[in-house]
């Protein structure tokens, strides 16, 4: 994909995402995505030499290789939302082995998956793609359904099929996130010292967030969310992409100031995500934001994340049910739609 078919698939939104200057933080305070970024950024920190080494290895795999994004296939789903209803628009999916095939073949710097996905076909892929465990999960099929996520899987099991990196979610706003934020840190510090890579999806859950608009995707609240889970050991955080703003404010909880809504951030989708990647450490902790739901124009939507997210100066994009809830082929054409607009040198940081 060239920078014309960027440009054609984004339409009417060309000049306003591809052309956009980004005056409120700038650029320059940025520790943004290049081939060098484990020198430049984590080799400095306290993480120990196998992290670093791991880190690197997921950098240089897949279509994305050294240039410093990445592009990873989530498919949790089956746990999340259940087997039946993420597998069905393709039952293949049902077989792990299909999970792995669509990650390679679509050039993906790693596949996060779970403990039973990534065991049944270790042996064969472990040394082909990086395995990214997910630990911890919703499962759904207590009733009435409720949102928790339990630990499914130990560090050690990650490390004794080798998973290069652990992953997790904290429901942060949730009365159980305070335990989860306990368990995830332990964890996070288990793997570091393991050398393994660790990833935090840090989605926020409340009932409360939910008035006139829908707050669990405001810029401030999520950038809190990503900042905790920078501050509990995450080298990367997961978040979905921002669309409006003013959560604390609009419900008069926890603490805010007027600079977060005119100087630090503005409606602009590329400001909005470029708080969240300010609350990532000023970008020392990677921003990978979420693909959502499958749809009817998902390349085109896909196009359009990956571009903010770019822009914004994030790290990439983890996106899944756009991509195994089709066919195996056009799975691949969106993931390689998403990973060309990061190869892409016309689309630069605002």
């Amino acid at each position: 994909m060239n920078y014309s078919d960027i440009q054609n698939l984004l339409g009417n939104e060309t000049e306003s995402l591809l052309s956009y200057e980004c005056k409120t933080i700038s650029k320059s305070l940025l520790h943004t995505p290049s081939s060098d970024f484990v020198d430049k950024v984590w080799a400095s920190s306290d993480r120990n030499p196998n992290v670093l080494r791991n880190m690197q290895h997921i950098f240089n795999s897949g279509r994305l290789s050294k240039t410093g994004y990445l592009s990873i296939l989530p498919v949790d789903q089956g746990i999340e939302h259940s087997a039946g209803a993420s597998f069905a628009p393709n039952p293949i999916y049902f077989d792990p082995e299909n999970i792995i095939k669509l990650a390679l073949e679509g050039g993906c710097n790693a596949v996060a998956t779970t403990l039973g996905v990534l065991g049944s076909v270790a042996r064969k892929y472990v040394h082909k793609i990086p395995f990214l465990l997910k630990f911890n999960h919703n499962e759904f099929l207590s009733y009435p359904n409720s949102h928790d996520q339990i630990i499914f899987a130990s560090i050690e099991q990650a490390f004794d099929m080798g998973a290069i990196a652990v992953g997790a979610t904290i429901y942060f706003g949730s009365e159980e996130s305070k335990r989860q934020i306990q368990e995830v840190s332990l964890a996070f510090e288990k793997a570091h010292s393991l050398g393994m890579v660790t990833v935090l999806w840090c989605y926020l859950r409340n009932n409360n967030f939910k008035k006139d608009i829908d707050y669990h995707l405001a810029a401030d609240l999520t950038g809190q969310a990503n900042h905790l889970g920078a501050t509990i050991g995450a080298d990367i955080v997961k978040q979905k992409l921002p669309e409006n703003n003013g959560g604390f404010t609009a419900l008069n909880f926890g603490k805010s100031h007027k600079k977060m809504y005119s100087e630090l951030c503005s409606e602009h989708p590329i400001d909005l995500c470029r708080y969240q990647v300010a609350n990532n450490y000023m970008g020392r902790v990677g921003l990978i934001n979420s693909g959502g739901a499958s749809g009817n124009n998902d390349i085109a939507e896909a196009v359009k994340t990956a571009v903010i997210n770019k822009r914004a100066g994030g790290m990439g994009l983890i996106s899944g049910r756009k991509a195994f809830q089709k066919e195996m082929k056009e799975g691949i054409k969106i993931l390689n739609a998403i990973q060309d607009i990061y190869l892409c040198k016309e689309v630069t940081i605002a």
